[in-house]
């Protein structure tokens, strides 16, 4: 009872003091005027990136007006022609008399790579009676297990890899680029051209990206 007392004198007390003056006041200055240049000056910043229209680019011409190198194994025209006929299958058409929508850069160089094959070495059938055995009375059956060891072989190849990079002609902005390899083993300069081939194919197979 005393508690409920003290608590009932001391309530008028609390209410006094949420009714007092609040000794916090807000305040803040104005904003400053925005500069007379904000009004004509766009923030691309402040909005996403618009997608990339792959649609407008139809023609091309080599970067730098130079047409790409070769190697031992790939001579330069070789990979000229061969991204040639690979643009050509993705709609994109040498400049002619005219500005190129895309700027294209080649080039083919070998690399070493460290291949890995997984063989396994079969032992020998192990059990008491392998495959039956003679003992009283004729033939008796036998039990056992073969048993395989992995065996794991490291060898180094070398492959030829060709790079296409593709530039916007109006600012230079890369727009594109990609890389594949094939093998360099091979014998006849038909087939190293056909593997040329197939790089450059594998390449620009991604182009335009979804």
């Amino acid at each position: 009872m005393p508690y409920r007392l003290l608590c009932l004198a001391l309530l008028p007390l609390a209410l006094a003091a949420c009714q007092g003056s609040n000794p916090y006041v807000a305040s803040g200055k104005p904003l400053p005027p925005a500069p007379p240049q904000a009004a004509g000056t766009f923030d691309a910043s402040a909005y996403p990136t618009p997608p990339r229209d792959y649609g407008r680019y139809r023609s091309w011409s080599w970067r730098n007006s130079q047409p790409p190198g070769g190697l031992a194994n790939a001579t330069p025209g070789q990979l000229a022609d061969a991204v040639s006929s690979a643009l050509d299958q993705h709609g994109l058409r040498p400049a002619h008399n005219a500005p190129a929508d895309l700027l294209v850069s080649a080039d083919v160089r070998l690399e070493r790579r460290l291949r890995q094959v997984r063989d396994y070495d079969y032992d020998p059938y192990y059990g008491p009676y392998p495959y039956g055995s003679v003992g009283y009375g004729g033939y008796r059956n036998g039990y056992g297990a073969y048993g395989s060891v992995p065996i794991v072989r490291t060898y180094q190849v070398e492959v030829m890899v060709v790079r296409i990079d593709l530039f916007d002609a109006r600012n230079g902005q890369p727009v594109w680029s990609a890389s594949a390899e094939s093998g360099s083993d091979k014998d006849s300069p038909r087939e190293r051209e056909s593997a040329l081939r197939e790089s450059v194919s594998k390449a620009m197979s991604g182009y335009p990206p979804s």
